[in-house]
């Protein structure tokens, strides 16, 4: 086994990268992503909203993708990021929360999901694009986490991540207070999500919310539809001739056919 002789992060492949940007090799750039996730304190829990917009580069893949992830049933990660690795990230720490549940035969904690996401985040030194909102009501009371994806968190009454985060946390900013009620943190919620999704190119569609308290936890799916399309007030159709032409063809479509009987004679059919 070798043993590392200087203790410490190794910043020799930075040496590799400027050996190969003087060469004239394009050097990967970050993958820019779209999603407005947001979650905050009120009296008696915690409550998580995310829009449903996944993007493409320029292209909407998904108009109506789901970002809040299941971990426990009293915890929920709301993802931001490439959307497999949220998903997948998740759904591996979900798995790890259950055996871990099931070894200790108790109830499993918020900062306990926290510990597994950031550590399997830090490992992997970013390589891995999930910018996660971690919520969910415990033994110890509510609890609020942001993960960055390089393995860094921080614990606040009211967070905000993605593209849209920047127009999310005004709203929170200007209106956030402690020990809100259920509806005025809802809305509050609401608010946030919808000034990313007006704000921001990469996201948008629908709002969803999850409300987590020590006895319930309710999914609220395409909760608020801002962008919903409405039926047009006219009609507009035009008679035939309005747009000239010069010439015209129709094609008879109609072939022969044949079709053979198994096991019998061959018949021909026009």
């Amino acid at each position: 086994m070798t043993v590392s002789s200087s203790p410490g992060f190794d910043f020799s492949n930075q040496v590799r990268n400027s050996f190969l940007a003087e060469k004239g090799i394009p050097l990967p750039k970050a993958t820019s992503t779209g999603t407005t996730i947001v979650g905050c304190l009120f009296k008696d829990g915690i409550i998580l909203g995310a829009d449903t917009r996944a993007t493409e580069g320029p292209i909407v893949a998904d108009k109506n993708c789901e970002k809040i992830h299941y971990i426990t049933e009293s915890i929920r990660c709301c993802g931001a990021g490439t959307a497999a690795d949220t998903e997948f990230t998740t759904a591996l720490i979900s798995s790890n929360m259950e055996l871990h549940a099931l070894s200790t035969g108790r109830k499993p904690r918020v900062v306990t999901a926290m510990t597994m996401l950031k550590q399997m985040l830090f490992r992997h030194k970013g390589q891995i694009g999930a910018a996660l909102v971690l919520g969910g009501v415990d033994a110890t009371g509510s609890h609020l986490f942001t993960i960055h994806p390089h393995g860094s968190t921080d614990k606040l009454p009211y967070v905000t991540m993605g593209s849209g985060s920047l127009a999310a946390m005004a709203v929170f900013e200007s209106a956030w207070v402690p020990n809100m009620l259920r509806e005025d943190a809802l809305a509050l919620v609401t608010s946030a999500i919808e000034a990313g999704i007006f704000n921001d190119l990469g996201s948008g569609s629908n709002v969803d919310a999850c409300i987590i308290t020590a006895s319930h936890t309710e999914m609220l799916r395409n909760f608020v539809k801002p962008n919903e399309r409405v039926q047009k007030e006219k009609k507009y159709g035009f008679r035939r001739g309005t747009t000239a032409w010069k010439t015209e063809n129709i094609r008879n479509l109609v072939v022969n056919e044949s079709v053979t009987l198994v096991g019998g004679d061959a018949m021909d059919t026009t």
